[in-house]
C-alpha cells in the first residue's frame, strides 16, 4: 500500500495540482488559450519530443513491437466500440462521438507529463509516450476525423495534410537521425531546448485545467458511462492481453500499459463540435473521464510496477 500511496503522492497530485491551478487562473484572468494551445503544439511538444527521442536507446526492433501493440491495440477498441454502439442503438452522430471518446486518448496533454513524473530519468520509458503520441495523431486525423465526418456529407480531404503539419513529427524524425548518426549537439543550441522541455509538463496541464475550467456536469446519462467504461478499464484491460500476447517486458511493457489508461482526447471534443455530433457530452467525456482517471491511472501505474 505504501507504493500506491507513493504513486498518488508524486505523481497524481501534482498533476491534479496543475490541472486545477490552470481552471483557477482560467476562471481568474481569462486566459488566451489559442495562446497556450500554440505553446504547447508548436514549441514544447516538439522540444520535448526530440530531447527524448534523441537520448533513448530505442532500436528498430523495439519500435516495430511498439507500432504492433499499437495497432492491434487500436483495431481492437475500434471493434469494441462499434459492437456497444450498436447493442445500445446509438444514433449515427452519438455513435460517431463514442466511438471516438473510446478510441482516441490525451496522450500529450495528460499522457507525456504523468509519462514524464513516472520514468523520471528514464528516456525510454519518455520515447515510448512519443511514439504513442505519434500514432494516436495518426490515428485522429484518419480514424478520428472520418469517423466524424462520415455522418454529414462534409468532404475528409485534408486529414493527411493536417498530420503532416503537426511538428511533433519532424521532431521525431529529427532527434532519431541526429541519435541514430550519433551527433552532439552543441551546448548553446542544446540549452534552450532543454529549458523549452522542462517548462512543458507545467505549461501543458496548466491548458489542460484552463479547458475544463467552465464545464459542467448535471448528470450521467448511459453514453457518457459507457464512455468512461471503455476509456478508462476495457482499454488497459485488452492492453494488458496485446502486452501478454506480444511478450513484451519491463520498461516497454509498463510505457504501453500505462498508456493504455489515459482519459479522453480532446480532440473527439473539438471534432464533435465542428461537425455537431453531440458536442455537450463530447465534452463531458473529456471532462470526467480525466477526473476519474485519477483513480485508474494511479492503479495502472501500481500494477504495472507489480505485474512488468
Amino acid at each position: 500500500m505504501s507504493v500506491l500511496f507513493l504513486i498518488v503522492l508524486n505523481v497524481i497530485v501534482p498533476v491534479f495540482f496543475l490541472i486545477g491551478a490552470g481552471a483557477i487562473l482560467h476562471r481568474k484572468f481569462k486566459l488566451d488559450m489559442n495562446t497556450l494551445s500554440k505553446l504547447n503544439h508548436f514549441l514544447l511538444m516538439p522540444a520535448i519530443s526530440f530531447i527524448n527521442i534523441y537520448q533513448s536507446k530505442m532500436g528498430g526492433g523495439m519500435i516495430v513491437q511498439i507500432f504492433s501493440f499499437l495497432a492491434l491495440q487500436a483495431i481492437s477498441l475500434i471493434i469494441v466500440s462499434t459492437v456497444i454502439a450498436k447493442l445500445a442503438r446509438f444514433d449515427q452522430s452519438l455513435s460517431a462521438t463514442f466511438k471516438n471518446s473510446v478510441v482516441l486518448n490525451n496522450s500529450a496533454n495528460f499522457g507525456l507529463p504523468v509519462s514524464q513524473m513516472v520514468f523520471n530519468g528514464n528516456p525510454l520509458g519518455l520515447s515510448i509516450q512519443v511514439i504513442v503520441i505519434i500514432f494516436q495523431n495518426l490515428l485522429t486525423y484518419t480514424y478520428g476525423l472520418m469517423n466524424s465526418v462520415s455522418v454529414h456529407t462534409k468532404s475528409a480531404k485534408g486529414a493527411i495534410r493536417e498530420f503532416l503539419k503537426n511538428p511533433v513529427i519532424y521532431a521525431l524524425l529529427l532527434g532519431f537521425l541526429l541519435h541514430s548518426a550519433s551527433v552532439d549537439i552543441p551546448l548553446f543550441l542544446w540549452t534552450p531546448i532543454d529549458n523549452i522541455a522542462s517548462a512543458f509538463i507545467a505549461i501543458a496541464l496548466i491548458t489542460l485545467g484552463a479547458q475544463s475550467a467552465y464545464l459542467k456536469m448535471t448528470q450521467f446519462p448511459l453514453p457518457l458511462i459507457l464512455s468512461l467504461i471503455g476509456r478508462l478499464i476495457l482499454s488497459p484491460s485488452i492492453a494488458f492481453l496485446i502486452i501478454l500476447l506480444l511478450g513484451l517486458e519491463g520498461t516497454v511493457a509498463q510505457g504501453l500499459f500505462i498508456a493504455s489508461s489515459f482519459p479522453t482526447s480532446r480532440n473527439s471534443a473539438l471534432f464533435a463540435l465542428e461537425y455537431d455530433n453531440h458536442p455537450e457530452y463530447a465534452a463531458q467525456a473529456v471532462l470526467m473521464s480525466t477526473l476519474f482517471s485519477s483513480i485508474t491511472v494511479t492503479m495502472v501505474v501500481y500494477l504495472s510496477k507489480i505485474l512488468f
